[in-house]
């Protein structure tokens, strides 16, 4: 196209849609060859647009899931550690953009952030069944001045520490810090980010939580009391390490022992290190899927649950209002022969068992 055809009319003949799955190689083919980061697969909650006008292709960006960590980000929100990881699907980052060779126009790369914003809160809701309320993104202060983002009133809150994700957790040196914007969809955004009910901000399934270093270390210490019903032939993981990564996992969301194994598989050294993991080779190793279900399946029931209500005292969330729900168990039949009572106490907030009592019938 030639410049004598760009006029301020042009803008409003620009479109934006979500690349359909036969475009898919196009795209990765064109964002390979002219992003300085190249392609970025599909991982996640992912969506892929393209700016067009007249039926070209402009420009393209893609939106995908939140980081999982950011100072600047959850300081201007006002998240706590514990609050955030189970709404980062709220967030958004702005992964990739990119403006195709030959389409460097005036005011071309606010005005597709602007159709962006009016169409990704309904885009998201159809495809992944929750709302988004704030865009993010991230800028390589060496190369870019983040204009085109500032130009479309994305706030910017400033630099990240500059340490970057490697294989074993995050790099040692903070060699390159990004400038982070933000743009909100919604009046308000850091009252709707924090707002304490999840069905308010349409999120389903259980709160989750991301554990922190403390956290790691503190959870195989509550199962230090609890006897090893295994061999010590053999044996090559301590009880409070394969216990304390399991319940870190379930605390994270993790449901069986698959999800389990598979989440201790998935931490870093650091993380391994935290845990009290063995070293083997130089490495940290965690137990695997058949170990894990073996001590669960043979410990003390009663042993694990005081050492469970050990952190929940400690670290569980503070409820307002209990509620007490009490149980007879079906062909459940105690050594009397009376059927067996549960009775427990389950948090508002936190959906938390904080207490379990199993006992026959008064008489």
């Amino acid at each position: 196209m030639e410049s004598a055809e760009w006029t301020s009319d042009a803008l409003f003949a620009l479109h934006v849609r979500p690349v359909e799955r036969h475009e898919d190689a196009r795209y990765q083919e064109q964002m390979a060859r002219h992003h300085y980061l190249g392609a970025l697969p599909k991982i996640g909650e992912t969506v892929w647009y393209v700016a067009l006008w007249r039926d070209q292709w402009v420009a393209q960006l893609s939106l995908s899931g939140a980081a999982l960590k950011c100072g600047v980000r959850d300081r201007w929100i006002g998240w706590d550690f514990r609050s955030q990881y189970g709404r980062l699907t709220l967030i958004t980052n702005n992964s990739r953009f990119l403006i195709l060779p030959d389409w460097h126009r005036p005011n071309l790369g606010s005005r597709v952030l602007a159709l962006i914003e009016r169409r990704i809160g309904a885009d998201w809701q159809a495809r992944f069944g929750h709302p988004v309320l704030l865009l993010e993104t991230f800028v390589d202060p060496r190369r870019f001045h983040g204009g085109v983002y500032r130009a479309a009133n994305w706030i910017d809150l400033g630099l990240t520490q500059g340490y970057r994700r490697i294989r074993s957790g995050y790099s040692a040196d903070a060699d390159a810090p990004k400038r982070v914007f933000v743009r909100p969809l919604c009046r308000h955004p850091q009252r709707q980010l924090t707002h304490p009910s999840r069905d308010h901000l349409q999120l389903t399934g259980a709160s989750n939580l991301m554990l922190n270093a403390e956290q790691m270390r503190a959870l195989p210490q509550c199962f230090r009391t609890i006897a090893d019903p295994r061999r010590a032939q053999g044996r090559r993981h301590r009880l409070p390490v394969v216990l304390g990564m399991a319940a870190g996992a379930t605390l994270c969301g993790m449901r069986g022992y698959k999800a389990i194994s598979d989440w201790a598989n998935g931490l870093g050294q650091q993380a391994r290190r935290r845990f009290g993991c063995r070293r083997e080779n130089g490495h940290c190793v965690v137990p695997s899927e058949f170990v894990i279900r073996d001590c669960l399946v043979r410990i003390d029931p009663e042993a694990l649950d005081r050492a469970l209500k050990a952190w929940n005292t400690a670290w569980g969330m503070h409820d307002k209002a209990l509620a007490m729900d009490g149980k007879t168990m079906k062909n459940a039949l105690d050594e009397a022969g009376h059927q067996v009572h549960i009775l427990s106490v389950v948090g508002h907030e936190s959906k938390t068992c904080h207490a379990q009592k199993k006992s026959p019938p008064s008489p």
